[in-house]
């Protein structure tokens, strides 16, 4: 039986799709944290001037947005395997132009090492979808979940990874930039595992769709769009500037690193049973709770600068992402055909990251260059935060009054 002729909604098949991206998200995702705590300290080192120091990431979220449609594409085109090797590679790619600006003292090729480890991080986010392609209905937000859940290894394995590389080399965090290289080297070995029928050609008389405006005119869909816009780019503003908030504030940058486990645990963990929420309380209402608990991260964030309230707000600020990005992917995963597919998983991650990389611009600029000192910063980057927040509860408000049948 070919790929094509095997069935698209096979639950057996799908499970053993997602152990393999469980698996890929916990080694190979590993990265995204170890990148997230040294970026941000490296390009302060680099950077003429301090209000850059995150930019480093901001370059990381706009290769990952500009990769999210080409890579969504070729995987129409091709499968999801090869997307996954092209993440890899970009991945490995990436950590080795990023060692060599470290090596050098170079801020502008550190950045373009940042710039391409924006092709993992875009493959990396169609890991989720990869996850629905070949489940039912009933299976899907559960084996969204079970991907995302592989986030769980990742967030102790980045962390413990950087504080044993850091300073293995003479040159600060060119270690830690090595080991991404043997990640990715290493992790895309697991796509070798992946079984995801290549998608269909299509022939002359097949349906064509809807076009992408049409797609966010959906009621449902513009909602999705918004709420993982929202839940991702405020998660990515506050977590961009920990790392400087913390060490800013007094603390090492050991301590950071563990505040930023504790972060990213609570992003993953909750994924061991969100599906099952969303299938018991509807998906609309977990993604509100999960816009209430990013409010609740900044109002504790907002209410001082001791170790207590860094670890608190992390942790509501992961749990909120959990829940409103694992959310959103399912209420956008039901939402439209599956010929509409690439089109429109391509169009999501765009507008993410796009939101994703504003944030991560504002966030050094908020976190350095609105106050005298790292505390008033670190209030400018919590209070950003409430426009959004209202812009998704909003959103999702609309949507809940709406018919059903027309939502």
């Amino acid at each position: 039986m070919t790929d094509a002729a095997l069935p698209q909604h096979d639950d057996a098949r799908a499970r053993r799709n997602v152990t393999v991206l469980v698996m890929a998200q916990a080694f190979l995702g590993a990265q995204m944290p170890m990148i997230f705590v040294v970026a941000g300290l490296a390009g302060q080192s680099l950077a003429s001037n301090v209000c850059f120091a995150t930019l480093p990431i901001s370059l990381l979220v706009i290769g990952s947005m500009l990769s999210a449609t080409p890579v969504s594409a070729l995987m129409q085109k091709y499968g999801r395997r090869a997307g996954f090797f092209v993440g890899a590679a970009g991945g490995a790619t990436g950590a080795l132009v990023g060692a060599y600006g470290l090596y050098l003292g170079s801020f502008p090729v550190f950045l373009l090492g940042s710039f391409l480890s924006g092709i993992y991080m875009s493959a990396q986010g169609f890991y989720r979808f990869a996850a629905a392609d070949t489940a039912s209905d009933a299976f899907r937000p559960k084996a969204i979940s079970y991907v995302m859940a592989g986030g769980l290894v990742s967030a102790v394995i980045g962390p413990q990874l950087v504080k044993l590389t850091a300073d293995a080399m003479v040159v600060t965090f060119l270690g830690t930039y090595l080991a991404v290289i043997v990640l990715n080297i290493v992790g895309s070995a697991l796509f070798l595992l992946i079984d995801i029928p290549k998608p269909v050609p299509p022939s002359a008389d097949s349906p064509k769709g809807r076009t992408r405006l049409e797609l966010l005119k959906t009621p449902r869909i513009a909602v999705a769009v918004i709420c993982a816009m929202v839940s991702y780019a405020l998660m990515n503003l506050v977590m961009t500037s920990t790392p400087l908030a913390v060490v800013g504030c007094g603390f090492s940058a050991n301590t950071a690193a563990d505040v930023v486990t504790g972060h990213v645990l609570a992003m993953f963990a909750p994924s061991f049973f969100t599906g099952h929420l969303i299938a018991r309380f509807g998906v609309e209402k977990i993604v509100a709770a999960g816009v209430l608990i990013l409010a609740a991260a900044g109002v504790v964030a907002l209410n001082g600068v001791e170790i207590e309230n860094f670890f608190v707000a992390l942790i509501l600020l992961g749990l909120g992402w959990n829940f409103g990005f694992i959310g959103a992917t399912s209420m956008l995963a039901g939402a439209h055909e599956p010929h509409e597919r690439g089109r429109m998983q391509g169009l999501n991650d765009l507008l993410v990251f796009g939101g994703v990389t504003l944030a991560s611009l504002s966030s050094g600029g908020l976190m350095n260059c609105s106050g005298g000192d790292a505390q008033t910063g670190w209030t400018a980057v919590n209070l950003a935060m409430a426009p959004f927040l209202a812009l998704a509860g909003g959103a999702l408000i609309w949507l809940m009054m709406r018919p059903r049948d027309i939502a």
